[in-house]
C-alpha cells in the first residue's frame, strides 16, 4: 500500500504538492468565532499551527496562526491579536471532533500558553506512523510516503505575525493542515485506522 521509508533524494524527485482550494482567513474575534461555528459541522479536520520563529536563546513568541482543514476549505485563524476565543477554546477541548496533525504535543503546549484548555480529540500522525511500520515521520516524509507527493517547507521560518501574510505563506499554511486530513483519510480508506 505504501513504502515504510524514503530518502531525501526520493522525496526531491516527487511532484510538488500544495493546497489549491478555498481559503478562509479569519483575523478578528467575530471572524474566528464564525469560522469555528462552520468548522464544528465536521467531525474530522486537519490541524496545524504556525509561530513566528525566534533566533535568540530565551526569546518566545506565541502561536500566531491556527490552520484547520475541512474537506472543501482551509480556515486560517490569525490569533496573534485576539488570542483564543471561547468558541475556539471549546473546539480545542471537543472530543467529538477529531483533529489530525503532526507533532501536536508542541502545538498543544504552545496554545495552552495563550489560554488554558483541556486538549481532546487530537490524533498525531507522527505517533500513528511508527505503529504501521513507517520509519520516517514528519510532514515532508509522511506526505511523500502516503500521498506520493513532496511539500515545500520554505515558508516554515517566515514571519507569521506579518500584518499581511503573503500568498506563499497562505499556501504553505493551508497545505500543512490539508495534508494531515488527506493522509488520515487515505489511511482510513486503506483500513489502517
Amino acid at each position: 500500500m505504501f513504502k515504510k521509508s524514503i530518502t531525501k533524494q526520493e522525496i526531491n524527485e516527487l511532484p510538488l504538492f500544495k493546497y489549491e482550494g478555498k481559503l478562509v482567513v479569519a483575523a478578528d474575534t467575530q471572524q474566528i468565532n464564525k469560522a469555528i461555528f462552520e468548522i464544528e459541522q465536521f467531525d474530522l479536520v486537519g490541524f496545524d499551527t504556525e509561530t513566528k520563529p525566534t533566533f535568540k536563546k530565551g526569546e518566545f513568541n506565541h502561536v500566531a496562526l491556527i490552520q484547520i482543514a475541512v474537506p472543501d476549505r482551509v480556515y486560517l485563524l490569525r490569533i496573534q491579536h485576539y488570542g483564543i476565543t471561547t468558541p475556539l477554546q471549546n473546539f480545542l477541548s471537543n472530543e467529538r471532533i477529531t483533529k489530525v496533525g503532526i507533532a501536536l504535543d508542541d502545538d498543544i503546549i504552545a496554545l495552552n500558553k495563550r489560554k488554558k484548555f483541556d486538549a481532546k480529540g487530537f490524533v498525531d500522525l507522527n505517533k500513528i506512523a511508527p505503529t504501521l511500520g513507517i520509519e520516517n515521520i514528519g510532514a515532508r516524509n509522511l506526505s511523500a510516503l502516503l500521498l506520493n507527493a513532496r511539500i515545500s517547507k520554505n515558508q516554515q521560518v517566515s514571519n507569521w505575525e506579518n500584518p499581511r501574510l503573503t500568498t506563499p505563506q497562505l499556501k504553505y499554511a493551508a497545505t500543512d493542515a490539508w495534508i494531515c486530513l488527506e493522509m488520515y483519510v487515505k489511511l482510513k480508506e486503506w483500513g489502517y485506522l
